[in-house]
């Protein structure tokens, strides 16, 4: 997390990207909605989570074709401030979403907020809200059977587990876990939770600590939601991993560091639940000298190309996947046309890049060669603090 991104509150306002809609048909906002449930795929919605003041819109809603890849602005909803991490449920009726703050009802922490997603209109309606147990919640993820919702507190270093009723509301934390150590470099004076996701057998959860240089892999108790430590993989020291992402065979990790801008790339025992290192490379060009400190990371849905985000050098790098080894060369770099990637993400099949652009209000849109792995720009739209990118597609609710 960068030193900039300590100030949890974003006090600038910019308005999103208007697309002028007619009154008739904002009328009748709801029958393209209907008309994408009899026409599965017609229409994405993104979700865009942001750094944003208690009282205005928070999280914003794009419409997306799925062919050609264009953005128009949907919707705007006050979510509370700083819901800069935004997770679905995998059914799609459920958004969930960490408020990054410091305070939280006049006590220290943070809070984590559920929504419901009307599955006409898309648009969300608040559920509750609860204490995230930590500071500065940064991430957070649902088991893959959408029972259990699981948080990552950067500032203080914990994780937390909240079961989902039935009704998409969240129980009251079930468990609370600690990390603990430091590391070597001036930001890692203790434990920093960045990043929780769970396996898609759902048998471990795995955590990146920027702050003491571990990727922790827990057992994941699917019936009560319990952490059970299981295994550690210890980067390099200064490394600071930030997140990471499977392969699409389960058998490799992609991780991305933000201290060191480095790519490390992992082998997993499905079974054991373990991770070793077999290489890690910059994701800078050769001769950059300048500051930087990486973000987000992404494997193309084919499992050959691996994407990285460069905060300061401000580009995308691209890196293809060497088949049967999952070793990485890097293809390129592509200029985000923004500041401070802090985000992106794919769309669903893998035609699309998005970009959400902090420091530049903006989000960037991409379209990929599936070929090569490189990106050719489309459009741009304007957002304010833009952090998190997540799709909502109609086919979620008839899985």
């Amino acid at each position: 997390m960068m030193a900039a991104n300590r100030e949890l509150v974003s006090r600038q306002k910019i308005s999103p990207t208007p697309i002028a809609i007619p009154s008739s048909e904002l009328v009748n906002e709801t029958s393209q909605f209907a008309h994408s449930l009899t026409n599965p795929g017609s229409t994405y919605l993104l979700y865009i989570g942001t750094y944003s003041g208690a009282d205005a819109d928070s999280i914003y809603i794009y419409l997306m074709d799925p062919v050609t890849g264009m953005l128009e602005f949907y919707n705007g909803h006050k979510a509370g401030a700083n819901p800069s991490f935004l997770s679905l449920t995998p059914n799609g009726q459920f958004l969930y979403a960490v408020n990054q703050l410091t305070t939280f009802q006049g006590q220290p922490g943070g809070a984590v907020s559920a929504f419901a997603i009307n599955p006409i209109s898309g648009k969300l309606s608040f559920l509750n809200q609860q204490p995230s147990h930590g500071s500065g919640p940064c991430h957070l993820t649902t088991d893959r059977q959408g029972r259990f919702l699981l948080a990552a507190n950067y500032l203080s270093g914990t994780l937390s587990v909240y079961p989902i009723h039935a009704d998409g509301r969240l129980e009251i934390a079930s468990q609370v876990v600690q990390h603990h150590g430091q590391g070597v470099s001036k930001e890692q004076e203790g434990p920093h939770a960045h990043f929780i996701t769970v396996t898609s057998d759902n048998r471990f959860a795995l955590s990146c600590d920027l702050g003491i240089d571990k990727v922790l892999i827990y057992q994941f108790d699917s019936i009560n939601g319990n952490l059970q430590a299981n295994s550690e993989a210890v980067l390099s020291p200064g490394s600071g991993p930030r997140h990471l992402d499977f392969h699409p065979n389960g058998g490799y990790i992609y991780l991305i560091n933000e201290l060191n801008s480095t790519m490390t790339v992992l082998t997993y025992n499905i079974e054991t639940g373990t991770a070793t290192q077999i290489q890690t490379l910059s994701t800078l060009p050769e001769g950059y000298e300048g500051p930087n400190s990486c973000a987000e990371v992404w494997v193309h849905p084919s499992g050959k190309f691996v994407y990285g985000s460069n905060r300061g050098h401000d580009s995308i790098a691209i890196f293809a996947v060497e088949a049967g080894t999952g070793r990485l060369r890097l293809v390129g770099h592509e200029p985000t046309r923004g500041k401070t990637p802090r985000y992106f993400v794919l769309d669903p099949i893998g035609r699309f890049l998005l970009v959400a652009n902090q420091n530049s209000n903006t989000v960037v849109n991409f379209q990929i060669n599936t070929h090569t792995g490189r990106l050719s720009y489309l459009q741009h739209i304007d957002v304010p603090k833009p952090v998190c990118v997540k799709f909502w597609t109609v086919e979620k609710l008839h899985s």
